[in-house]
């Protein structure tokens, strides 16, 4: 199954940006190259197939886009990943010799940020480059202001809705599974009522923590819900291995040993799982009140502990 489109984390100080240059004629390409590669990463593909397929596993940070190319040429390309939302934002900037002015607003209509015109100036290239690799790295961070909570620095549920929907897409363009899971600290205003706000806001965030560290799959996340409340999203995680995972990740949350004596029996903060697993046909809302009614169940069943919903997808 495909990522989702994925969060936007800061690059580190010294990353080099990565290029991607498509285009058929491999002296285009190496004329490109001898102009940016001393400053990016540059990745090359002489095919509209080949340069989408390498878009989707690389993920460069800007794609320069010959116009004319047989078979798939660059207006297709441009539809394409603009379609695919793990390539949506990335920006594409023309390569054209093309003076059309029909042809120029199809391309705007296409999604292109920029053109850059034939033959090529090494300076106006590198520039508009910068400009919109700069321009990217802005709104990704607007972005990961506007999707982070800010006590724990995970996602939080804005961001969380917006993948739900696009991690449900993707799954009915596969047919593979999909687990939604929800999740709340047990007893978290007896916690709040005894130990204060402040250590309950510490306990939050590692919480959180613990539940990041239990994800190793790309494309799993965790968000916070909202109050002591968490959600999680497994792409392509099987029935068979949800159950698994959740009393994996409830694990996680005991072995933080925070104490709680207002809480469980084990006298150490835990958390409670409710797990439902669907694929393309379920909607969001379904996953969601399953995930919520096992939550209710893993509750009254005594607390720390997971719950499936063992319902056929």
């Amino acid at each position: 199954m495909g990522s989702m489109m994925a969060f936007p984390a800061p690059a580190p100080p010294s990353a080099r940006a990565t290029v991607l240059v498509i285009d058929d004629q491999p002296l285009n390409i190496q004329t490109v190259y001898s102009m940016l590669s001393q400053q990016y990463e540059v990745l090359m593909a002489t095919s509209g197939e080949a340069g989408i397929a390498l878009c989707l596993a690389q993920q460069p940070d800007i794609v320069l886009l010959d116009l004319v190319m047989p078979e798939v040429d660059g207006m297709q390309v441009a539809a394409r990943l603009k379609q695919d939302p793990r390539t949506a934002a990335t920006p594409l900037i023309f390569i054209t010799a093309s003076t059309d002015a029909q042809e120029e607003s199809a391309c705007w209509q296409a999604g292109a940020v920029d053109f850059v015109s034939k033959p090529l100036n090494p300076l106006t290239l590198r520039h508009r480059v910068q400009v919109h690799l700069t321009l990217r790295r802005q709104a990704d961070a607007l972005q990961r202001l506007a999707y982070l909570d800010g006590l724990t620095g995970i996602p939080n549920r804005r961001y969380f809705d917006q993948q739900a929907d696009t991690a449900l897409a993707l799954a009915r363009r596969s047919g593979e599974p999909l687990t939604l899971m929800l999740g709340d600290v047990d007893f978290f205003k007896r916690y709040n009522d005894l130990y204060g706000h402040q250590a309950g806001d510490a306990c939050l965030t590692q919480v959180a923590a613990a539940l990041q560290a239990g994800l190793r799959r790309p494309g799993d996340f965790v968000a916070r819900y909202g109050g002591e409340e968490f959600a999680l999203l497994l792409p392509g995680l099987a029935q068979a291995d949800a159950l698994r995972l959740a009393q994996h990740l409830c694990q996680q949350v005991r072995a933080l040993q925070l104490p709680h004596a207002a809480g469980t029996a084990a006298g150490v903060v835990s958390l409670s799982l409710g797990v439902a697993c669907g694929d393309g046909h379920a909607s969001v809302a379904d996953l969601l009140a399953r995930a919520d009614a096992q939550l209710y169940l893993a509750k009254g069943a005594g607390r720390d502990r997971a719950c499936l919903d063992a319902v056929a997808p």
